[in-house]
């Protein structure tokens, strides 16, 4: 899904005649608990809330020093958080439940896309008009096992086509690759998200999206962890989603919009170069990541659990799932969300 490099984040003893107010800073960052976020692709505005949280100091406030890991994908993510490199991770929620099913006790517990991220887009001139017209294409996607695949394959499982059979996914690389796979005629579509289409976009690639309208409830990426860190530090859990819930107030207010921009640069340098390409971006993540009307009420990072079942349902009838999960309720959690977004909306 993008240009897959790691990310570092933003992050003495004195003489005695300063001892007091030294050792006072000092004490204090002895207490700050270093945490490993991995994300599945190195944008910073796809990841938002969390480089806010970070260059406005909401995580400092909270105690915490984070540094983010790019990887690629959220197989990658998942397999940072199974072998401890990461605490903390963004997969997609077809992954989560794909891990599950191989006995990784992950937990999703904030939603931060409620909104799908993901389209099934194809040329603007292109003659397909709904999923069952790629019968017999090649779609493109950025990586073999990210969460667009998940949610490509649901829609095509959806609409009686078989992969392999009746269609065939390739994978492509994003953004500027991507938009080269469709010039070249390697692929008729692709399953882009927000940053894919946009960046597309910005290079002279007219797109249209061609996804069934039901689909694009189907909620994003979000923020997820092991049970045992969860049990084990709950104070980590709850600090860092208030970080990122003060983050994603902070960005819904226009004032803002240049310090957003700023932090996110401080992120992804190369993707804030084109500033005027970046609010872009900005302003179709935020429209993603606010709740819909109907949750708006419940806070950000709210888990609707019909959602998770209709991902459920889709993951098994696409055969990413060869059972339903004895438990889907262990899969996610809204636990922590009241106290993130104590303080108001």
């Amino acid at each position: 899904m993008s240009l897959r490099k790691r990310l570092p984040a933003m992050l003495g003893i004195a003489t005695a005649l300063a001892l007091g107010p030294l050792a006072l800073g000092d004490a204090k960052a002895q207490d700050m608990k270093d945490i490993t976020i991995a994300v599945p692709n190195p944008s910073a505005i796809t990841w938002m809330p969390l480089w806010v949280a970070i260059g406005q100091g909401f995580m400092k406030d909270e105690g915490l020093n984070v540094t983010v890991e790019a990887v690629d994908g959220s197989s990658q993510v998942l397999q940072a958080m199974a072998a401890g490199n990461a605490e903390i991770g963004a997969p997609g929620p077809g992954p989560v439940l794909a891990a599950r099913a191989r006995d990784t006790d992950v937990v999703f517990i904030y939603n931060l896309y409620p909104k799908s991220v993901f389209g099934v887009m194809v040329r603007a001139e292109s003659a397909h008009k709904l999923p069952t017209d790629l019968k017999g294409t090649t779609i493109g996607v950025g990586t073999a096992d990210g969460a667009e695949v998940s949610f490509t394959r649901a829609i095509l499982s959806d609409a009686n086509m078989a992969e392999g059979t009746d269609f065939e996914f390739l994978p492509v690389g994003d953004g500027g690759l991507a938009a080269a796979a469709f010039l070249r005629g390697d692929v008729e579509s692709y399953a882009a998200a927000v940053s894919d289409a946009a960046i597309m976009t910005s290079r002279g690639l007219a797109l249209r999206e061609i996804t069934p309208e039901q689909y694009l409830a189907y909620f994003g990426n979000g923020i997820a962890a092991l049970r045992p860190y969860i049990e084990a530090n709950p104070d980590v859990i709850e600090g860092f989603g208030r970080a990122m819930v003060k983050g994603m107030r902070f960005a819904l207010d226009p004032a803002n919009k240049d310090a957003v921009l700023d932090n996110c640069a401080a992120g992804n340098p190369q993707e804030g170069e084109d500033r005027d390409f970046a609010a872009s971006l900005l302003a179709a993540v935020i429209e993603r990541m606010t709740p819909t009307d109907r949750y708006r009420d419940k806070g950000f990072g709210y888990q609707p659990p019909e959602h998770w079942e209709l991902w459920h349902e889709s993951q098994v009838s696409s055969g990413a799932l060869s059972a339903p999960l004895s438990d889907l309720s262990v899969a996610y959690s809204n636990k922590f969300v009241d106290a993130w977004n104590a303080g108001g909306q």
